[in-house]
């Protein structure tokens, strides 16, 4: 009975409590009944059993009950530990993460002559972290692109990566997933350091099944330094990749995960089983605590890219080996002005 904590029922006689009237005494069984009235669990032991509940049964718990909608839009109550847990390690641009708001747009404040403390809206803080998080900024908006206007053009995705918050000690990840359904060319999945002015990125490619790590070194002539490796077959020649992809971040390190579509001689369209490339990298290639994932279209034409799922858990489950990301052999390659060239086979290793 952890975080009970019991009051008289109003109407009842004094000294008898919501239990003592559920064993019996003091009168008939609705008599009884009347005094175990909702507004008896508001001291605890209601937002306890909360916990439990998912955003559809507090929706409806909310058209319900009036009291239980007040409770459940409390500072302490289910929809704020609902987001945290469900948001957790994500932050909206300009918005701040989910417990941390950086505006008063999901506040209920007062006016400024008032001394009231601004209020939180968290179940509108929550419809609007799920809308949003699954979308792209500016100039696609929305969970889908259907179209690309430029060649090497870059959709980034509204949310960012809190490093700070997944670190090592964290026991939660964050796992973002693409529907590919439409590839006229070659897209990728990739996590950037831009927003607090790195030049680095670690970047899928689901056609070639590697990661590429790049680091701008030089702006003019522009100068990359940039390693790979392969942990993953390439899709067979002369097809492009369709089906889901998606990235994984856990404990400072980054999987990616891939799902092709198994295209059969008549015309089937079946997805093939899940693969992974492993933990393949730590963050400390990054700079600042925000990554921001994005997808990157090498030409122009008309794909069908959705962001189908926004999670805690990966489709495969996976173990942070105890080796550093020096462990792994990336091989190195350096590029300048035009396009980059992965070098032959044989080259150096680090």
């Amino acid at each position: 009975f952890a975080g009970v904590a019991c009051r008289q029922g109003r109407g009842g006689p004094p000294g008898l409590s919501p239990f003592a009237a559920c064993r019996g005494g003091g009168g008939s069984f609705e008599a009884r009944l009347e005094r175990v009235a909702f507004a008896d669990l508001a001291q605890g032991p209601y937002f306890v059993l909360a916990l439990l509940l998912d955003a559809t049964t507090l929706c409806r718990t909310d058209a319900c009950c009036r009291l239980l909608r007040q409770l459940n839009r409390a500072s302490i109550g289910p929809w704020r530990a609902l987001g945290a847990r469900v948001f957790h390690g994500l932050e909206l641009e300009k918005e701040g993460t989910f417990e941390q708001p950086v505006s008063n747009l999901d506040c209920d404040s007062a006016s400024s002559s008032s001394r009231k403390i601004a209020r939180i809206d968290w179940k509108g803080r929550f419809r609007h972290f799920r809308v949003d998080i699954p979308t792209f900024c500016t100039p696609f908006g929305g969970p889908e692109i259907a179209a690309v206007a430029h060649p090497d053009e870059v959709a980034y995705f509204r949310c960012r990566l809190c490093t700070d918050i997944i670190d090592e000690s964290s026991t939660q990840g964050v796992y973002l997933e693409v529907e590919v359904l439409a590839n006229p060319d070659n897209l990728s999945m990739a996590v950037v350091d831009f927003e607090v002015g790195g030049c680095s990125s670690v970047t899928f490619s689901p056609d070639t099944g590697a990661v590429i790590r790049e680091r701008k070194v030089r702006e003019a002539p522009r100068k990359v330094e940039g390693a790979y490796i392969q942990p993953l077959q390439s899709v067979p020649p002369g097809r492009r990749f369709h089906g889901l992809m998606g990235l994984y971040l856990r404990r400072g390190h980054l999987a990616f995960f891939r799902r092709c579509i198994d295209g059969t001689s008549d015309g089937g369209r079946d997805l093939g089983p899940w693969e992974t490339t492993g933990f393949v990298s730590d963050l400390g290639w990054a700079e600042g605590r925000r990554l921001t994932p994005c997808l990157a279209f090498r030409d122009e034409g008309a794909y069908h890219v959705r962001v189908v799922r926004v999670g805690t858990d990966a489709p495969l489950p996976l173990e942070i080996s105890s080796g550093k990301d020096g462990d792994i052999r990336w091989s190195v390659f350096d590029w300048e002005v035009g396009a980059p060239t992965l070098p032959a086979e044989g080259a150096d290793d680090i």
